[in-house]
């Protein structure tokens, strides 16, 4: 009986942990019966180009939520980078792939310090909240981006610019072969470095982190230039998959992004989750989206999804916590 018993509790916590895996079968099962094409392998490789842009902001602030921080600027950064990474090519008709590459790699780094260093800056040192701190710099990118532009697009771009955000390498494109690179290089840094550690123990006591000899301060300061990073260059991909620099780009993306977190971790709070967490959460949302979008559904709707996918996370968070 005492096997029957762990054998039995051996399932539990396996479904219990397997949840969302669970979860995303059942959607995709849902969605297939109502549009078979949804499993066309030309379908599926949509999803994955779709979720692209989402999965590398949800990887910054999965370094974030981690931490026990929330980055609201993600979306206001993508769009300010993708204005200043087609300002400057603009000029330049006859830029090679590989020299468009180059600029935006170049460029995200410079915007993701700027912004990133800027909302460590003042939530690590000057002890400003981060919700305070992030939507501040999120006005302020998305304010630069309009007074820039004009609140006009940026067109006329050369055709190598396209070749991140609508390129492929054999029929895989190039943007899903990048996050994968992503994700991969982000869960090493998270389960196999010093610093993961440090990231993790920083979310779960801050208090008791510093005891340890753990710089918080720097710690934070670290995943925010992170977060605003990989947010700079998701907004340039976005950019090059458009061939257009839009200051209205991304917007709310900074709500799916923190939807993917919150239900891979099952909540808000710090010191929980990963990557392989933040993908499953991505790919629900993806097959949510891409669902509605085949069965020709108001994409006003997938707003709501969205609410609905933070509160359930939430939920579930809440039920782990009492269990």
């Amino acid at each position: 009986m005492n096997e029957e018993s762990k054998y039995i509790d051996k399932i539990k916590k396996f479904v219990k942990d397997q949840t969302l895996v669970f979860i995303l079968i059942g959607l995709c099962i849902i969605v297939y019966s109502f549009e078979p094409l949804f499993l066309t392998p030309r379908n599926l490789i949509n999803v994955l180009i779709q979720i692209s842009i989402n999965a590398l902001i949800a990887t910054g602030m999965t370094f974030v939520i981690i931490s026990g921080g929330i980055d609201l600027s993600v979306g206001s950064v993508a769009a300010l980078c993708g204005i200043v990474v087609t300002a400057v090519i603009l000029p330049y008709a006859n830029i090679s792939a590989a020299m468009a590459v180059l600029v935006i790699i170049a460029l995200s780094i410079v915007v993701g310090l700027l912004i990133g260093g800027l909302n460590g800056f003042a939530i690590s040192r000057l002890r400003v909240p981060a919700f305070v701190a992030t939507l501040a710099t999120m006005n302020i990118a998305r304010g630069f981006a309009y007074v820039y532009t004009q609140s006009r697009s940026i067109y006329g771009l050369p055709d190598t610019f396209a070749w991140i955000g609508q390129g492929y390498l054999g029929f895989i494109p190039v943007i899903v072969i990048i996050v994968v690179l992503v994700l991969l290089t982000a869960h090493i840094i998270l389960s196999q470095t010093v610093f993961g550690r440090h990231v993790y123990a920083v979310g779960s006591n801050e208090d008791v982190a510093k005891l340890c000899g753990i710089n918080v301060a720097n710690i934070k300061l670290k995943v925010y230039i992170i977060s605003g990073t990989l947010s700079a260059f998701a907004g340039a991909c976005l950019a090059s998959r458009l061939i257009t620099g839009q200051p209205t780009a991304a917007t709310g993306y900074e709500l799916n992004a923190i939807a993917a977190v919150a239900l891979g971790v099952g909540g808000m709070d710090g010191g929980k989750g990963g990557i392989g967490k933040t993908i499953q959460g991505i790919l629900i949302i993806g097959v949510i989206n891409n669902g509605l979008n085949l069965m020709r559904i108001s994409s006003y709707w997938q707003i709501i999804a969205m609410g609905v996918i933070i509160l359930v996370a939430l939920i579930i968070g809440q039920f782990k916590k009492e269990d």
